[in-house]
């Protein structure tokens, strides 16, 4: 089921959580900037991950937290370079690779940000559309689609 909302992405309480990243392993603005405050291991682990070649568009680099919300970080990248705009093909395959990712882990509750809008430069617009149909096939598991807020 998917469920529009806004505010904190950090405190949503979902099993999962998705975090906007580019493939060079910074972590200096937006949504990415928080969960690197919020969440160090993550940024360790993306950024070791990056060095390694393994960051890239269409693959989910999947973190446990040892917790139970969020039990998982997940790495989305949404940009090739931090200083490059969003591409909606890569938003593409990313979904196709996080609902196969939700759906190999048995994830029950995902929370979403804004794929490639705001920094990224992408129309919610088109991005919210192709949300809504990458987790049609998915009606048990609980997404909750954060808004972009007024002005981003």
């Amino acid at each position: 089921m998917l469920r529009s909302t806004q505010g904190d992405l950090l405190k949503s309480g979902a099993e999962a959580v998705i975090n906007t990243v580019n493939c060079v392993g910074h972590m200096g603005r937006g949504l990415a900037a928080q969960f690197k405050r919020a969440y160090p291991d993550n940024f360790a682990a993306y950024a070791a991950a990056c060095r390694r070649g393994e960051v890239q568009p269409g693959a989910m680099l999947i973190v446990e937290t040892g917790g139970p919300s969020p039990r998982y970080i997940i790495n989305f990248p949404t940009k090739r370079h931090w200083r490059s705009k969003s591409r909606i093909e890569d938003i593409d395959a990313g979904l196709t690779a996080l609902v196969a990712e939700v759906r190999r882990r048995g994830i029950r509750s995902l929370a979403i940000p804004p794929l490639g809008c705001g920094l990224g430069g992408l129309d919610w617009a088109d991005v919210r559309p192709r949300i809504v149909a990458a987790f049609a096939s998915l009606p048990e598991v609980d997404v909750l689609v954060y808004e972009p807020s007024e002005g981003s």
